[in-house]
């Protein structure tokens, strides 16, 4: 046999296929290890949004709260323009109730669109005898005879697929 006519058995083109297989699975998990790195890092940043957005109507809250015309006029049971009674010891979370309509959008916090606008809520908890440090006699913090305040702050609208913050912090005043 000479050696322009043998028989081509095609194992070239079985290996090349092959090879061009591993290439494209390679390439597709690739695309879609960058995709989700994508995704995680667009969800960074609209949770650093919406943390940024509350946070600034947490302060808004406490600023609010800290103005004695502010401190009179809570009422006595509900809520109404973002300041609420006491809360209900047996009751859920009036932030964990999902029809709760007592918040207060915050009109200084400009938050971006994708953050949503934030609101907030301010509970009176009474006067702080009950706090940690405040049932010794000697020494004694100035503010347990203070009155205090829990302020609940949220961005991001709930059933969105846009990322919540709910932040919490409490208060004393003289």
């Amino acid at each position: 046999m000479t050696a322009g006519t043998h028989r081509q058995r095609g194992a070239t083109l079985l290996v090349v296929l092959l090879l061009l297989l591993v290439v494209t699975v390679l390439g597709l998990a690739s695309l879609r290890t960058t995709v989700m790195g994508e995704r995680m890092s667009a969800n960074m940043f609209d949770r650093s949004l919406g943390f940024q957005a509350a946070e600034s109507a947490l302060r808004e809250a406490e600023a609010h709260v800290a103005l004695s015309a502010t401190r009179a006029s809570f009422p006595a049971s509900d809520c109404a323009s973002g300041l609420c009674a006491a809360p209900d010891a047996g009751a859920a979370e009036r932030w964990l109730v999902p029809g709760f309509t007592g918040w207060q959008t915050a009109t200084t916090a400009v938050a971006p669109a994708a953050a949503g606008q934030p609101v907030y809520i301010v509970e009176s908890l009474g006067v702080g005898n009950n706090w940690p440090g405040c049932d010794r006699v000697e020494p004694r913090d100035p503010l347990c005879e203070s009155p205090r305040y829990r302020v609940t702050a949220r961005s991001g609208a709930p059933g969105t697929d846009r990322a919540q913050v709910l932040l919490q912090t409490y208060v004393s005043t003289p």
